[in-house]
C-alpha cells in the first residue's frame, strides 16, 4: 500500500491518503491491518476508506460521516476496480464543517494523480 501522508493540514486537523491494489475482502482487511500496524495510524480520529471489487462495493466512514461514500464514488467515476483508498484524518480540535468533505476530495484527488 502507498501512504501519502500529511498532504493536507487546516485547523490543527492533518490528513492523509493511503491505496492499493485488493483482489477480495480479505485483502482489504489485510491492508487495513498493515496501515493500522503504523502506530500513527492506530492513533487516527477516522481511517475512511473505499473499495470497488469485481463483484461488489465496501466502504466504512470510521467516524466521518459520509467520507466513505465520496472515496467509492471517486473510484466509480475513475473507473477503478480492485483497488482500495484509504483517507486518514487526525482530528485537530475545531470542527471543519463542510471543509471535511473537500479535504477528503483533495485527498483522493492527490492520490489518483499520483498513481498515474
Amino acid at each position: 500500500m502507498t501512504t501519502f501522508d500529511r498532504i493536507i493540514a487546516d485547523r490543527g486537523s492533518v490528513y492523509a491518503v493511503s491505496g492499493g491494489p485488493v483482489a477480495d475482502r480479505a485483502a482489504i482487511d489485510a491492508a487495513l491491518a498493515q496501515l493500522k500496524s503504523v502506530r500513527r495510524f492506530a492513533k487516527a480520529t477516522h481511517n475512511s476508506w473505499a473499495a470497488r471489487l469485481e463483484d461488489e462495493a465496501l466502504k466504512s466512514d470510521d467516524g466521518e460521516s459520509g467520507a466513505g461514500a465520496i472515496i467509492l464514488r471517486m473510484l466509480e467515476t475513475e473507473g477503478l476496480d480492485n483497488h482500495l483508498i484509504v483517507v486518514t484524518r487526525w482530528y485537530g480540535g475545531k470542527h471543519l464543517g463542510g471543509d471535511r468533505f473537500r479535504h477528503v476530495i483533495a485527498a483522493v484527488r492527490h492520490y489518483l494523480a499520483q498513481r498515474r
